[in-house]
């Protein structure tokens, strides 16, 4: 099944998640790096990009939720995008959680705790994108009108007799 919600013949929703995984990512970077060396400005980045990637992934999610509903009923790309939405929801929401703490204690800053939830969050969140991957790579959804939507798991795949 192709995706529904494209832009010049290319769906939308896989050009939108890079921007805040790659956030999220720079987000615990920064806040590791400032954990470890006390720099006074890293804060402030890995705030700011946990608002952009939150901002961002829940514009990702509106395009996931428009493909998501094309998918057949009884598929095991149906579930899998249930699993994969979940997912990103705990993901973002954990990164949530942070942004909402930081905000409201008047302190960009991270603490152990709040790192230990980001990076929580990041480790859903690579599940979730592992789960992503699994529909377009292994299932073609989206990219592929005559995809297999129940194909077997990548993880499970059979080895190819070399010819």
């Amino acid at each position: 099944m192709e995706s529904r919600a494209k832009v010049f013949g290319h769906p939308i929703h896989p050009m939108l998640i890079v921007v805040p995984l790659g956030l999220f990512i720079a987000a615990v970077v920064f806040d590791a790096i400032y954990l470890w060396r006390g720099s006074s400005t890293l804060p402030a980045v890995g705030y700011w990009n946990i608002a952009g990637g939150i901002a961002g992934g829940l514009v990702a999610a509106v395009f996931g939720f428009v493909d998501w509903l094309a998918i057949p009923p009884g598929t095991r790309a149906k579930a899998i995008g249930l699993w994969h939405a979940f997912a990103m929801i705990v993901a973002i929401f954990g990164f949530a959680l942070v942004f909402w703490t930081r905000f409201t204690s008047g302190d960009m800053a991270t603490t152990r705790g709040l790192f230990a939830v980001e990076v929580g969050a990041l480790i859903v969140g690579a599940i979730g994108g592992w789960l992503g991957g699994e529909l377009v790579d292994r299932l073609g959804v989206g990219v592929y009108r005559d995809a297999n939507l129940n194909a077997s798991n990548s993880m499970s795949a059979r080895r190819s007799k070399a010819a």
